[in-house]
C-alpha cells in the first residue's frame, strides 16, 4: 500500500497508520509532518482564545476602564464559552473539508479576533457589550483544539496516539502561558498602559501559522465523514462519561486560565505586574504534563492516571482552601500551580480514554466474527466524533469555574465558597472513573491497550 498525493487538495490516499509496514515505509513521517505543524497553528489559537485572560489585567481607571470584578469575570467567559461551542462544528469540519484545508480556515480567522482587541484595548470607554463581542470572536482559537486533535487522531496508529495526542494538545496548551508571559514582559518592559501591544505580537505569527498549514499539511482521504458517526457518538454512554470526566481535567484547566491572574488581583489585592509574574507558570506546567499523562496512559491505563489526577486535585483544592484561610499568598500560588499541573496529566490519560475505549469494543467485535478492517475504521471514526463532543463539553467545565469565581468574589470578596464546590466535584469525578472504568466489565480498556504496547 503506497501513499499518493493529488494536486491541488493535497489528500493523502490509502492512509493506515495501524499496518505497521505502511507506518515504516513513510506514514510516520507524514504524520509527524502534520503533527508539527498542528502543535503551532493550535498554539497560536490557545494564545489568541486565552488573550483575554491577559488583557483585562491590564483593564484599569489608567487607561480609561473601570469594570467591576464581576464584568471582568464576565468578559473571561465570553471566549471560553464561544470556544466551547465551536469545538463539535471544528471537529466536524476536519471530516467534511480536510485537516489541511480547514486548518488553513482555522488559523487565518484568528486575524479577526487579533485586529479588533488590537484597536479597541486602546479606545478609552469603550463600553463593556463591545468587549464582550469581541471576546466572542476570540472564542474561535478554542475551536482549532478540537479539529486539531480530530486530525491527529486519524493520523496516527492506536499504539502511539496517547503520546500524540498529549504532544498536540500539550504544544497548544502551551500557547496560553506564553500569551501571559508575553504580558508580564510587555508590563516589565513598557508599563500596564499597553495591552495592544499583546495583541500586536501575534499578527505575523498568525500569517505564518496559515502559510505553514497551506504548504506542509495533508487531507486524508479516510477522514470523510461516515453517515450517522456522529448519532452513533451521541447514543454511547462513553461519550457522557468521558466529557463527564473532561469537564473536571481540562475544564479546569482552561477555566483556571482564565481566572488565575483576576483571582490574585481579588484574593490579595495583587497589582498587574505581580499578577502577571505568577499567572503564566501554572499553565506552562499543566501543558507541558499533558503529553507526561498520554506517556503514563499509554503504559499504565488512561483511568487509572485519571483517578490519580482526581485525587491530587481533590487534595491541591483543599490546599487552596488553607491558604484563602490563611491569607498565604505563597500556599495560594503553589497549590494553585500543583492543580495545574494534575489538570495536565488528566487531561492527557482523559483523552487516551477515548480510541482505548472504542478500540476495545471494535476488538469484541472482530471476536464475534465481523470484519476486523471495518469495525477499526468506525471505531476510529467514532473517536473523532467523541473527541470534538468531549473537547467541547469539557471546555464548559472553563465557564463553570469563571462563573463560580464571579458569583463568589462578586458577593462574598473570596473564593472559598467556589474552591469548596471545586473539592465536591473532584472528588465524584474521582467515584466515576473508578465505577466507570476500573470496576466493571470494561475493566479499563485502556489498561488492556497499555499492556500491548
Amino acid at each position: 500500500m503506497t501513499t499518493t498525493l493529488s494536486a491541488p487538495g493535497r489528500w493523502i490516499r490509502n492512509f493506515n497508520p495501524d499496518d505497521e509496514d505502511f507506518w515504516a515505509a513513510g506514514g510516520r513521517r507524514v504524520a509527524l509532518r502534520n503533527l508539527a505543524v498542528s502543535v503551532f497553528s493550535e498554539h497560536i489559537g490557545f494564545s489568541i482564545w486565552t488573550m483575554w485572560s491577559v488583557l483585562v489585567l491590564f483593564m484599569s481607571p489608567a487607561i480609561g476602564f473601570n469594570f467591576t470584578p464581576s464584568e471582568k469575570f464576565l468578559l473571561v467567559v465570553t471566549p471560553t464559552l464561544v470556544g466551547a461551542a465551536l469545538r463539535l462544528p471544528y471537529s466536524y469540519a476536519v471530516t467534511r473539508f480536510g485537516g489541511r484545508n480547514w486548518s488553513v480556515f482555522a488559523s487565518a480567522v484568528l486575524l479577526v479576533p487579533t485586529l479588533l482587541a488590537l484597536y479597541f484595548v486602546q479606545q478609552p470607554g469603550t463600553p463593556l457589550w463591545v468587549f464582550m463581542l469581541i471576546g466572542a470572536t476570540a472564542g474561535v482559537g478554542g475551536g482549532n483544539f478540537a479539529s486539531s486533535m480530530t486530525n491527529i487522531t486519524l493520523l496516527f496508529p492506536q499504539r502511539h496516539q496517547g503520546w500524540a495526542l498529549g504532544v498536540n494538545a500539550g504544544g497548544g496548551n502551551l500557547g496560553v502561558a506564553v500569551v501571559q508571559l508575553l504580558g508580564l514582559l510587555v508590563i516589565v518592559t513598557v508599563g500596564d498602559t499597553h495591552p495592544s501591544y499583546v495583541a500586536a505580537v501575534y499578527l505575523p505569527l498568525i500569517a505564518l501559522a496559515t502559510l505553514l498549514a497551506a504548504l506542509k499539511m495533508d487531507n486524508v482521504s479516510g477522514v470523510r465523514p461516515v453517515p450517522g458517526t456522529l448519532r452513533r457518538a451521541a447514543v454511547n454512554q462513553h461519550t457522557w462519561w468521558i466529557s463527564f470526566l473532561y469537564v473536571g481535567t481540562f475544564g479546569s484547566f482552561i477555566g483556571y486560565s482564565f481566572a488565575f491572574g483576576l483571582v490574585l488581583q481579588n484574593q490579595f489585592g495583587a497589582s498587574p505586574l505581580r499578577a502577571a509574574t505568577y499567572t503564566f507558570l501554572g499553565p506552562l506546567l499543566g501543558s507541558v504534563f499533558r503529553p507526561v499523562g498520554g506517556w503514563l496512559s499509554d503504559r499504565w491505563g488512561g483511568a487509572r492516571v485519571t483517578l490519580s489526577s482526581f485525587l491530587g486535585m481533590t487534595l491541591g483544592t483543599a490546599v487552596l482552601i488553607a491558604a484563602s484561610d490563611q491569607n498565604s499568598f505563597s500556599l495560594f500560588v503553589i497549590g494553585f500551580t500543583a492543580l495545574f499541573v494534575l489538570t495536565g496529566i488528566g487531561n492527557g490519560s482523559t483523552y487516551k480514554l477515548i480510541p482505548a475505549v472504542f478500540a476495545a469494543t471494535a476488538e469484541k467485535s472482530v471476536t464475534s466474527g465481523r470484519d476486523a478492517v471495518e469495525e477499526f475504521a468506525r471505531a476510529r471514526s467514532l473517536s473523532g466524533a467523541v473527541i470534538g463532543i468531549a473537547g467541547a463539553v469539557g471546555a464548559l467545565g472553563g465557564v463553570a469555574i469563571n462563573l463560580a469565581f464571579r458569583a463568589a468574589y462578586g458577593s462574598l470578596g473570596t473564593g472559598e465558597p467556589a474552591f469548596l464546590a471545586f473539592l465536591g466535584f473532584y472528588a465524584l469525578c474521582m467515584v466515576v472513573t473508578w465505577w466507570v472504568y476500573l470496576r466493571g466489565s470494561l475493566a479499563d480498556a485502556s489498561v488492556k491497550e497499555a499492556t500491548r504496547v
